[in-house]
């Protein structure tokens, strides 16, 4: 029986640890920058198949979501990720997948050459100057290290950053910890004022 007890104990912080730091990661880096327009960057993940993978339907569905409740007409949505074999891009996968799952009718963009988080930023940067607020919507820990991409490459621009809608309480629960050791080795490389609230 204590064996048991335990052994929940034990689930239960480890379920606990991977809710707060991708809760954590989601709150990092960003501030309440105002203003009408905003644009949702939504970044690709490798996707060899015809139609968007898991992860990038996963990425879709929470770069609709962030889309501010009547901001539709102001808010530009970006998809960014390159082909990654001689089919379709990214970019255009998930941007096909999002027409089956939202009747989003503000503007898509697509940014279809990159081929790695620090292209997806450089690449998506001149669609950006002119938007108030700026969301980028992946997993927590991805979408951070694409923010801390921006802060170095233009910091100007890093100011706009809000929180995206990546992060729901309770949602994939039994995967966060593994998204967090995930994050925590694909983060190993920021600096420590770029890893913190």
């Amino acid at each position: 029986m204590r064996r048991r007890t335990g052994l929940a104990i034990a689930g239960g912080a480890v379920l606990a640890w991977g809710e707060w730091l991708n809760w954590r990661w989601s709150r990092t880096l960003v501030g309440n920058s105002e203003g009408a327009t905003e644009a949702v960057v939504v970044l690709g993940f490798r996707n060899p198949q015809p139609t968007a993978n898991f992860v990038n339907r996963r990425r879709v569905r929470a770069g609709m979501r962030s889309v501010a409740a009547g901001r539709e007409h102001d808010t530009c949505v970006i998809f960014s990720g390159g082909a990654t074999t001689r089919g379709a891009s990214e970019a255009q996968l998930m941007a096909d997948y999002a027409h089956t799952v939202s009747a989003f009718g503000g503007t898509v963009l697509l940014e279809e050459k990159s081929a790695t988080t620090w292209e997806n930023v450089t690449n998506v940067i001149p669609l950006l100057e002119d938007v108030d607020r700026i969301k980028i919507a992946s997993q927590p820990a991805h979408a951070l290290k694409a923010r801390a991409y921006l802060r170095r490459q233009r910091p100007d621009l890093a100011g706009k950053l809000v929180r995206a809608g990546d992060y729901r309480p309770g949602e994939w629960i039994a995967a966060k910890p593994l998204l967090a050791l995930y994050g925590l080795w694909t983060l190993r490389n920021l600096r420590a004022d770029e890893r913190s609230p």
